[in-house]
């Protein structure tokens, strides 16, 4: 398989294998009016296997989300054909407007406007708790 090198753009490396797809959608890359190349199960010495995304402009990434969905994934910032800036997001410590609660009874479910913020309480284990209401969100990969 060839996949050309990119001139300028986004390179979403080491992504954990099968997770390439939850990525493009969670980024909304499917809108984007650009070529976007997609790798799934590609061979790596250092995963075993590992996913790939190379989109052929430069756009803005949420590194939040991108931490919060894999962790492990490097970000390559490509101009004219060199790696500019890499970027290894991690879990972020406050995620907003990226999960929604399912707390019926929380403020955000009763004023639509707030914003929805969550905490990050446990690193180890990828939890995060609502600001408003404590709430537990265990991040097992899903988005709102």
């Amino acid at each position: 398989m060839i996949v050309n090198p990119i001139k300028d753009g986004v390179v979403l490396d080491h992504i954990t294998a099968g997770k390439g797809m939850e990525i493009y959608h969670a980024l909304n890359l499917d809108k984007l009016n650009c070529e976007v190349a997609m790798i799934l199960n590609a061979v790596s010495m250092k995963m075993g296997r590992k996913d790939i995304l190379k989109i052929c402009e430069p756009i803005d990434i949420n590194l939040d989300v991108l931490g919060f969905l894999d962790p492990g994934i490097t970000v390559n910032i490509i101009k004219d054909g060199e790696v500019v800036e890499r970027n290894r997001p991690e879990l972020p410590e406050k995620l907003t407007g990226v999960l929604k609660c399912s707390n019926p009874r929380c403020i955000t479910s009763i004023e639509q406007e707030l914003p929805q913020v969550f905490k990050l309480t446990d690193r180890k284990n990828c939890v995060y708790r609502c600001i408003y209401c404590d709430s537990i969100y265990k991040n097992e990969g899903d988005l709102k």
